[in-house]
C-alpha cells in the first residue's frame, strides 16, 4: 500500500463516522417496524451493513497505525463488497415502493388508501394472509388509532375539523372506513352507515364500530401499512444514498493512492 499512514488513517476514522448515517436508519426502521410499520425485512440489513462498516473501518485504522498491509487489504476488499450490497439494498428499497400513494379525497385534507394501487414484492409480502395476521395485530397493539382521539375541551371533535387532519396512512386506512362508503362521522373512530348507499368497496361491510376490530380486515389498512412502508424505507434509502457517495468518494480516493 502506497498511501501514506496519516491519510489512511484518517480515512478510516471517516468511513467509521459514515456508519452512522448506515446504522441510524436501520434502528430507525427497526422501531417502527415493532410500533408504527409492523413489517421486519429491510432494518437488519442496514444494521448489519453498519456494524460491518465499524468493524472494517477499525481494520483500516489498525493498518494504519502499525504498518501491517494485511489490514489495509482487507479494509479495501471488505469496503468494496460493503458498498456494492450498499447499493444493491437502496436500489431494492426503491424499487418495491415504487408504486402507490394515497388518492386525494375532495373536501379532506387527508388521503384514502387502495391495496389494488399497490403491486409487487412488498405487497404480496403484506397482503399475504399469514403475514397480515401478525401485521394487524401489531397495528390493534401500537393503538395508533385510539391515538387518534380529540377531546378539545371534553368535547368530541366535530366532523369539518376531522377532515382538515392530514391523518397517517395507517391512521386513514385502519382506523376509518373508505370515504366512498359514505358513513356519517361521530368521532375519530365511529362512523355510522348514512342515507347515502355506500359505494362499491368491499371495505364498506368490513368497517365495524367494535374498537377492537374498525377497519384491520380491509383492504384499505393494507394499503395504508404499504403506504407507511413506502414512506419509511424511501427515506432510510435516501440517507443510504448520502453514504455510499462519502464511501465511494473515500475508497477512491484511498485507491488511488494506493496504486
Amino acid at each position: 500500500m502506497a498511501a501514506s499512514k496519516g491519510l489512511v488513517g484518517s480515512l478510516s476514522f471517516l468511513t467509521f463516522l459514515v456508519s452512522i448515517p448506515v446504522l441510524g436508519p436501520g434502528i430507525w426502521l427497526s422501531t417502527r417496524a415493532s410500533s408504527t410499520d409492523c413489517f421486519r425485512f429491510l432494518e437488519w440489513p442496514f444494521i448489519v451493513l453498519g456494524v460491518s462498516i465499524i468493524v472494517v473501518s477499525l481494520a483500516g485504522v489498525a493498518g494504519a497505525c502499525y504498518g501491517n498491509t494485511f489490514p489495509l487489504r482487507f479494509y479495501m476488499v471488505s469496503m468494496f463488497i460493503i458498498i456494492g450490497v450498499l447499493i444493491g439494498f437502496v436500489i431494492f428499497a426503491y424499487r418495491v415502493t415504487g408504486t402507490g400513494s394515497g388518492r386525494a379525497v375532495q373536501w379532506r385534507v387527508y388521503s384514502d388508501y387502495y391495496l389494488e394501487d399497490y403491486s409487487g414484492w412488498l405487497k404480496e409480502r403484506v397482503a399475504e394472509e399469514k403475514n397480515w395476521a401478525d401485521i394487524s395485530s401489531c397495528v390493534r397493539k401500537s393503538k395508533v388509532c385510539a391515538r387518534m382521539r380529540r377531546e378539545p375541551g371534553g368535547l368530541l371533535e366535530p366532523a369539518e375539523v376531522f377532515y382538515t387532519r392530514k391523518l397517517s396512512p395507517i391512521e386513514s386506512g385502519c382506523c376509518k372506513p373508505p370515504t366512498e362508503c359514505n358513513f356519517l362521522y361521530v368521532n375519530e373512530t365511529i362512523w355510522n352507515p348514512g342515507v347515502i348507499p355506500p359505494g362499491p368497496s368491499v371495505d364498506c361491510a368490513r368497517w365495524s364500530n367494535d374498537q377492537a376490530a374498525l377497519c384491520y380486515t380491509c383492504d384499505s389498512c393494507k394499503a395504508g401499512v404499504l403506504g407507511s412502508l413506502n414512506e419509511s424505507w424511501r427515506k432510510a434509502a435516501l440517507i443510504n444514498i448520502v453514504a455510499i457517495v462519502i464511501l465511494v468518494t473515500i475508497y477512491a480516493r484511498l485507491y488511488l493512492r494506493a496504486k
